[in-house]
């Protein structure tokens, strides 16, 4: 728990505009702690007519756990603002609504040491080896919670397939914040390990959720391995595509997407596959009512055209026609990480009681049947679009 004195040390680092006033904690902060900074008006130029002459910053201590690299991490999110920041201004736009605004380092605050860490202007590492990085609030955006109804599905896509749209043309590779994520490869790896291991000696009695993992194995490696071969290409993924990390204007227009963290290079397909997961779930991620978990296919329909409308002149054919599997692979590869942590005894997931991983392995393998069993119509919403 850090002081407001120490918060305030951290906050003088970064090259805030107007003096700072107060700051307080924001959100439940899952993976970062992240705080709300507000400024007030000095002689400062206005940074915008929407920002005002005391703007507001987002202030984050970056889990170095989750992410062990935060410059790396820090580096991809300002390679990709900026690309995205030119494409918003060569089309008239506002680029500090549009696009996350990363708060650099004072130039002056910068020790030696520091000087010599990697790209150390988009980041503080206090004593305690903690790390942080600001960004400028984006005044009056509004986020959602779940995407329930088609109308709102419809623009998750739209901003979703925006961002990849804008970053279609982004050919720098990107540093690997978290290993092997999405690679199917990896996670068999993972898996056979898990499974040889049987630390919690549970793998007699999943004799069948076992079956559901291995009689798929093929056919996901051979999607991944079109990943590998190029045949499907390579583009910046946000990975972690839930309504939430859009925010929207005041008359339900897209903005733009936040939550960059997790920003790196594979198939942009993941993002679509992760968003399906998540969107059209009829029940909940861990329900133990099954009958009520299915996928909706009108919200596949509503979010699939939303996100069409913006990327599907930036598509390949290979990405077109893999586009639909694309969410069976996701969900499979989350009953395979839910089922391996059962497996594991627990350890990555929380759980709220002993069964809570297997729970979640049924349910997840309850969506994805009813994936496998809509796939003709979900292809073919995918051509028609």
């Amino acid at each position: 728990m850090y002081t407001e004195k120490e918060l305030l040390d951290i906050v003088s680092r970064f090259d805030t505009a107007g003096k700072v006033e107060g700051i307080k904690a924001l959100g439940p902060g899952f993976i970062n702690d992240t705080f709300i900074v507000t400024t007030t008006p000095d002689d400062t130029t206005a940074i915008s007519s929407e920002v005002g002459k005391s703007p507001r910053y987002i202030l984050q201590r970056k889990n170095h756990i989750v992410f062990p690299d935060v410059p790396g991490m820090m580096h991809n999110i300002d390679l990709v603002t900026a690309h995205i920041r030119a494409k918003v201004e060569a089309a008239g736009g506002d680029p500090l609504r549009e696009v996350l605004t990363v708060t650099r380092r004072r130039p002056e605050s910068i020790t030696s040491e520091e000087a010599a860490m990697p790209y150390n202007d988009l980041y503080y590492k206090d004593s305690n080896g903690n790390w942080w990085a600001m960004c400028l609030f984006i005044e009056g955006s509004i986020t959602y919670e779940k995407a329930d109804t088609p109308a709102l599905a419809y623009k998750g896509g739209e901003g979703i397939g925006k961002f990849q749209s804008q970053l279609a043309d982004f050919t720098t590779p990107l540093t690997e914040t978290i290993k092997g994520f999405h690679n199917i490869r990896w996670r068999f790896t993972q898996w056979d390990e898990a499974i040889k291991r049987d630390a919690a000696s549970r793998v007699k009695d999943l004799a069948e959720e076992i079956s559901w993992i291995e009689s798929r194995r093929k056919e996901m490696l051979d999607f991944w391995s079109l990943v590998e071969d190029g045949t499907i290409p390579t583009r910046v993924t946000h990975n972690d595509t839930k309504i939430s990390n859009i925010l929207f204007d005041k008359d339900g227009e897209v903005l733009c997407v936040i939550d960059l963290d997790t920003c790196m290079s594979s198939t942009s397909l993941n993002d679509f596959g992760d968003a399906i997961r998540s969107y059209t779930n009829t029940g909940a991620e861990d329900d133990q009512d099954l009958s009520k978990v299915s996928m909706s296919l009108e919200l596949f329909e509503a979010y699939t055209k939303g996100y069409l409308s913006q990327r599907k002149g930036t598509m390949t054919k290979s990405e077109l026609d893999y586009l639909a599997f694309s969410a069976r692979y996701i969900t499979f590869e989350q009953v395979l990480r839910f089922l391996m942590d059962y497996i594991d005894g627990d350890t990555y997931y929380k759980t709220k009681y002993p069964e809570h991983n297997l729970v979640r392995t049924r349910a997840q393998y309850k969506l994805l049947q009813s994936m496998e069993q809509q796939f003709d119509k979900m292809e073919q919403i995918v051509r028609l679009a």
